[in-house]
């Protein structure tokens, strides 16, 4: 095992003999004392397994677990219930370790669930044709966003202000690279968007870009959007999950489908990895990012899968290729396909509808407490923006030494005015936690 402990002692004089120096500081003179000094050195000496597990679970102990909390948070990721079998099937050694199927006839198990994932993602959305996958909800807008620029051309975008806010950050990363503009699209006191400026602003369009629930749970009118942008592209990040109970986004025009797939079986894992969905119609597919997996028959004419349209990925020249990301989720994607196997088309709306009337039950007692407010009278799903009058950081406080983790604190965001908590409700929570949360944030 020698030869894998990088950096022996005599490993380190002989990379500075041959830069010329003699000592670590030496290598770091560079850097202003002042600086240096703000940092100790950590330490640490060799340890036992035992020593080392110690040491590790005593610093992670000083994390906040959520499965001792009855939690509310949500924001792009969600307290969902994972059956066993989940974890237990995805430990398997094929799965556990598999790497990128480019050899197909080593690969069929691999390659065939990838099909499935795909194929269940293009039911839940009512689009053509979906990937293997990519990093996460955020960096599969982002990528639409792009696509949207190599078909239509156009390098503007509307982009709705109630977007998650850490999705726009990487949006906003994207366009500085690729030298797009982005226009924001403002929300009413209802909490929707001002459909009326898409329509006066269509000149060079790309795309529009919106989130269906929107990132305070509101539920958008898309219907009318797509007729009314022509050309450019109708982009849509929703809740894999509220589409159980939502019209897919397929039918109401929308040309690319992006969603955050933890919500299908994935662990919260304090925000990642996490597992980027993308769809959209058949007659993108040479522009969409990603991975393909494909089926196809054998000489024989038994059936098989592969790897397809791989000209549209990294192993082109890389200004040919339709993305640079050379690489997906595929663990998590195939814990969503075991997970979406499971529920089934019935289960997967009664799943969405247990979330949909566990957080209007929340919403309604908390709305009837002095000092709260459900901010918004728009539907919404499964969470939504309680305005409150003692500041939330006092109030998050609280509910946590009683146990709760109680949803995001909006003022950082800056994108309302006043005392604002964005409150999440998943099928896990109960009437009796509901009832002593909001007993403890009104007493």
């Amino acid at each position: 095992m020698f030869e894998y402990i990088p950096n022996t002692p005599e490993d380190q004089r002989e990379m500075l003999a041959a830069i010329g120096l003699s000592s670590l500081e030496e290598l770091f003179a560079d850097i202003p004392r002042r600086v240096l000094d703000k940092f100790e050195k950590v330490g640490l000496e060799p340890m036992s397994e035992l020593e080392a597990k110690r040491l590790l679970g005593s610093i992670a102990h000083e994390s906040l677990n959520p499965d001792e909390y009855v939690s509310f948070l949500g924001g792009g990721v969600y307290d969902h219930y994972i059956p066993s079998v989940v974890g237990h099937l995805i430990q398997r050694s094929e799965f556990f370790t598999t790497y990128t199927p480019y050899q197909a006839e080593l690969s069929q198990g691999t390659l065939t669930w990838m099909f499935e994932f795909q194929t269940m993602i293009c039911e839940l959305t009512g689009m053509e044709v979906a990937n293997a996958s990519l990093y996460d909800g955020g960096s599969a807008l982002a990528e639409a966003m792009l696509m949207a620029k190599n078909v239509t051309e156009n390098k503007k975008f509307l982009v709705a202000r109630s977007l998650n806010p850490n999705y726009r950050s990487v949006l906003d990363t994207y366009a500085w690279g690729a030298d797009l503009e982005i226009e924001e699209i403002l929300f009413g006191e209802d909490g929707r968007i001002d459909q009326e400026f898409i329509r006066q602003n269509l000149q060079g369009l790309g795309g529009v870009i919106v989130q269906n629930p929107n990132f305070f749970g509101v539920i958008e009118d898309l219907s009318r959007i797509k007729q009314m942008i022509g050309n450019a592209m109708l982009i849509v990040s929703a809740n894999p999950i509220s589409l159980g109970v939502l019209a897919p986004p397929g039918t109401y025009g929308t040309d690319i489908y992006v969603g955050e797939g933890q919500t299908l079986g994935v662990p919260m894992s304090f925000g990642g990895p996490l597992l980027g969905l993308f769809s959209t119609r058949m007659s993108y597919v040479r522009k969409m990012p990603g991975r393909l997996s494909g089926r196809t028959v054998d000489t024989e004419g038994k059936t098989g899968y592969v790897m397809a349209l791989q000209t549209r990925e990294q192993h082109i020249r890389r200004d040919k290729a339709t993305s640079n990301i050379c690489t997906n989720q595929a663990l998590c994607a195939l814990m969503a396909t075991i997970y979406m196997s499971l529920l089934g088309r019935r289960r997967i709306r009664q799943l969405a509808e247990l979330n949909l009337q566990k957080a209007h039950y929340l919403a309604a007692k908390l709305s009837r407490a002095k000092g709260f407010k459900v901010k918004f009278a728009s539907p919404f799903f499964n969470e939504f923006v309680i305005e409150t009058r003692k500041k939330p950081s006092s109030l998050l406080k609280k509910a946590q030494k009683e146990g709760f983790l109680g949803g995001i604190d909006l003022e950082p965001f800056g994108l309302l005015d006043g005392n604002n908590i964005l409150l999440a409700v998943t099928e896990k929570r109960t009437k009796e936690e509901m009832d002593r949360f909001v007993k403890v944030l009104t007493h």
